[in-house]
Order: C-alpha cells, then sequence, then structure tokens
C-alpha cells in the first residue's frame, strides 16, 4: 500500500512539472501575442494599453521560471526516476530558459511598439505583418507539442524556422533601401529592424523548445537541423497494424479541429489555464 502511494505521488510530482511548463508557456505566449498586436497596430488607440500589460507579465514569467527550476531540482534529489522521466526534467531546465527569453523579446517588442508610437510617420513594413503570423504559429505549435506531446507538431516547428528568417532578410533589404533614400525613413526603419532581430529570436527559441519536446518524447537530439523528417517509432513486439494504427492515430491528432486551430492561438489546447489574448490583430 505504501508503495502504491509513493508511485502515485512521484506521478504527482510529473504531472505538475508538466503543468508548470504549459502554464508558464501560456502566459509567455499571451504576452508574446500582446506585445506582437501593440507593434503590427502601433498606431491604433486599441492596442495603447497592450505594452504596459507586456511589462507586468515579466515578473510572473521570471518567477515561474525560478518555481520550475527548483520543482526540477526537487525531482532530481529524489534520484529515483524512467528514462523518459529523466528526460522530461532535463527538458524542463532548458524549456524554461527559452520561455524565460521569449517573455524578454516580448519586453523589447513592447517598447519598440511604444517609440514607434510616437512617430507619426513610422509605416510598418509589408512583410513585417506576415512575419509575425509565422512567429505565433511557430510558438503556438511549440506549445501544442508540448501539451500533447506530439512529435509530428515539433516537427513543423523546425520546419518553419527559414521561412522566418527568409522574412527577416527581405525585410531589411527593404528598409534599408529606404533608409538610404530619404532620412526620414532611418528612425522608424532602426526601429523596425530590432523588431524583425526580436521576431527571429523568438522563432529560435520556439525551435529549441521544439527540439527538447522531441528529445524528451522520443529520446532523440535533432539539434543543429538533424532529424528533420520523424515517423513513429515502433515499439519491441509490436505487430504491423498495430505499428500503422499508431501512425494513423498520430496523424488524426495533428489533423483534428482542436490542433488546427494552434496556428491562431494555442489557447485552445488548454482554456483553463491562463486567459486567452483577445486583442486586436492585424
Amino acid at each position: 500500500m505504501a508503495s502504491t502511494a509513493a508511485g502515485l505521488s512521484e506521478a504527482v510530482l510529473y504531472d505538475t512539472l508538466v503543468n508548470y511548463l504549459v502554464s508558464m508557456a501560456r502566459t509567455v505566449e499571451g504576452a508574446m501575442n500582446r506585445a506582437l498586436d501593440a507593434l503590427i497596430s502601433h498606431d491604433s488607440s486599441r492596442t495603447s494599453a497592450l505594452p504596459s500589460e507586456v511589462f507586468l507579465l515579466e515578473p510572473r514569467i521570471n518567477e515561474m521560471e525560478i518555481v520550475i527550476d527548483e520543482h526540477a531540482i526537487r525531482l532530481l534529489r529524489r534520484g529515483s526516476f524512467s528514462d523518459d522521466e529523466m528526460r522530461l526534467i532535463v527538458a524542463a531546465l532548458k524549456i524554461t530558459n527559452d520561455l524565460e527569453r521569449i517573455g524578454d523579446l516580448a519586453v523589447n517588442l513592447a517598447q519598440g511598439a511604444v517609440t514607434l508610437r510616437e512617430m507619426p510617420d513610422a509605416r510598418l513594413p509589408e512583410e513585417l505583418a506576415p512575419m509575425a503570423i509565422a512567429v505565433r504559429a511557430m510558438v503556438s505549435k511549440s506549445l501544442g507539442a508540448l501539451i500533447f506531446r506530439n512529435v509530428e507538431m515539433a516537427t513543423q516547428v523546425l520546419e518553419s524556422d527559414d521561412v522566418v528568417d527568409q522574412y527577416r532578410d527581405r525585410i531589411f533589404e527593404n528598409l534599408l533601401a529606404g533608409m538610404t533614400q530619404q532620412a526620414t525613413f532611418v528612425s522608424p526603419g532602426l526601429q523596425f529592424i530590432l523588431a524583425t532581430r526580436h521576431l527571429e529570436r523568438i522563432a529560435d527559441h520556439a525551435t529549441n523548445i521544439a527540439e527538447d519536446i522531441i528529445f524528451w518524447v522520443r529520446g532523440l537530439d535533432v539539434r543543429h537541423g538533424r532529424g528533420l523528417s520523424l515517423r513513429p517509432e515502433r515499439s519491441e513486439g509490436q505487430s504491423d497494424s498495430e505499428f500503422a494504427d499508431q501512425a494513423a492515430e498520430g496523424a488524426g491528432a495533428l489533423a483534428s479541429p482542436e490542433t488546427a486551430d494552434v496556428i491562431e492561438n494555442s489557447h485552445a489546447f488548454d482554456a483553463s489555464v491562463t486567459p486567452a489574448c483577445d486583442t486586436e490583430r492585424a
């Protein structure tokens, strides 16, 4: 009876770690979405309060990082866990760092939006809004992969990183051309260049999170571009039909309405964790 209680306690501790991660990720996503809305609609009065909301969320995100790290260390001190549990602890310690950095970058974007609001001649670069949409999708999919332990969704995040880089390069070239032709474009142009850099870094952190989720679920190290083509693993003794059913189940989960909503906002995954970010979208 005592061993059963101990086993239940272990399960609760590991479930708590995952729940902490999801809660922090939802908070970070909310801060990022607010910052992106403030940036894309920097000239709209309806988004004027969003930067302040981002600034207020930063201390909460920092505190959540500390709580998760302490919980993970507490688990390590217990010294008895399976390979899956060990990978979860290692991944959690890395994921919290990337989430905290996304929160910091959201603050940088919000500060840029405040500065741009004071520049009446600032005009949003044509491809900045699509770039922001792509970054939103990467962050939301990485959170979806965390909630569902979905390797296919995490792989989609890895494959999207190059798209964001291409947006960054094109926006930079167009802004640089405009800044060299007209001096009034220099100040807002620099702010938009910084914004694209922050967006690109958010995409990099989302990629890191996706890589850590693949490591947790599959035990595979796919960093630095390795392992972009991942398939379901066949367990020992698993028949051909069972393996096919596993693959079909994974594909079905990816195609479900809940997971399809991820490119808009991962709030559909776990609406009870944190409030939704219902702000104006460009």
